[in-house]
């Protein structure tokens, strides 16, 4: 067995929720750089200095050489160029977003699944497993909510993994940002782009979550393995390469165009439109491999971790791991109201009392 045993119960949603934010911003922490670079890839060619650098080079018939070569050569030069703590431009955004992200799409996934299945079956039965139409209208339906909550700290994460070390910055923190960005485009600035992302989560998470639920579930129905960090690795790698299949379009038109100036582009469709027009459809799936290293990489460590983290949040509030002649550490009721919330005062009063006479205070 690796990692710790399956669960006999399913978790309550407090768990999922933590687990979900806190795995999300260990895989975000471990997997920045490689997002740092798909930026950089994404928006090769879009500065108004580099379209002027272009038109010149055209005047002269000399083709300008792109900056940025490949996920290995963008990572190399970035850190060559503007120093390894540039490839965690934005991480602090990062982190935010995924907290109030991940929190969300993830944690609330199993929840609305069951809904929607209740719902559409006309019954309260969860016997039989819900179907692909449920499992994708649950993706889309927590996806686009969560968006709705967490776009302004996506849209200050894109820019500042834009900006390069060694030229004008547009903003010098996380908290200038969110304040310029206010200041400069109103409150509409904060949520730009608004559109394209929703379409572009609401995809991802769609996909992504179906197949790893569905991968998994072929896994252990037909026993290759068993409910273990191996089966939960070979699912998240599944799920990360139909997500970015599926979604690599949008996710190519959102970047660009909340990393765009005021005016640059009419909105989403226009910038489509004239990705079309400037790049062909190949536009489109521009930095297809970084996106894809990317969001591999990142979703085999949210679900490796999310897994564990379940599993260890509900061990820990049930006073499994030090278990026996050893008394159960002191923070397990925190994580015990996770797992069963006291109903009254009383119930509260009885947990504290237990506690401390463990410890023989």
């Amino acid at each position: 067995m690796v990692g710790l045993p399956a669960l006999a119960t399913e978790p309550t949603l407090a768990i999922k929720v933590v687990s979900a934010g806190s795995a999300a911003c260990i895989a975000d922490i471990i997997t920045f750089p490689l997002d740092v670079a798909k930026v950089r890839l994404q928006i090769q060619g879009e500065s108004t200095v580099s379209q002027t650098v272009k038109q010149v080079s055209q005047s002269l018939h000399k083709p300008t050489t792109p900056r940025y070569n490949g996920m290995l050569g963008t990572l190399f030069t970035i850190g060559k160029q503007e120093g390894p703590k540039s490839l965690y431009n934005g991480l602090c955004a990062g982190l935010q977003r995924q907290m109030a992200f991940a929190s969300v799409r993830i944690g609330l996934y199993d929840s609305v699944r069951s809904f929607y299945h209740q719902k559409l079956s006309g019954s309260n039965k969860q016997s039989s497993s819900p179907g692909v139409t449920v499992r994708i209208l649950a993706g889309i339906t927590t996806g686009g909510m969560a968006v709705m909550c967490a776009q302004p700290t996506d849209v200050v994460k894109v820019r500042m993994q834009a900006q390069v070390t060694g030229t004008p910055k547009r903003y010098t923190g996380t908290i200038q940002a969110y304040r310029l960005i206010g200041q400069q485009e109103g409150v509409k600035g904060l949520w730009k782009g608004t559109l394209p992302n929703v379409t572009r989560n609401a995809i991802v998470n769609a996909s992504e979550l179906v197949a790893y639920d569905l991968i998994k579930e072929a896994i252990l129905r037909h026993q290759l393995m068993s409910d273990n960090s191996p089966c939960h690795f070979v699912s998240a790698f599944g799920a990360g390469f139909c997500a970015t299949v599926v979604a690599s379009p949008v996710d190519v038109v959102k970047t660009r165009y909340m990393n765009s100036y005021k005016g640059q582009y009419l909105g989403a469709v226009d910038c489509a439109m004239k990705m079309a027009k400037e790049g062909g459809p190949l536009a489109f799936y521009k930095g297809f491999m970084p996106s894809f290293i990317r969001l591999g990489s990142w979703n085999i460590c949210m679900f490796v971790t999310f897994e564990q983290l379940k599993r260890l949040f509900v061990a820990m509030g049930e006073g499994q791991l030090l278990s026996g002649p050893i008394p159960s550490p002191g923070y397990a009721p925190i994580f015990q109201f996770l797992v069963e919330p006291p109903s009254s005062p009383a119930k509260l009063d009885s947990i504290y009392k237990k506690r401390m006479n463990q410890w023989d205070i």
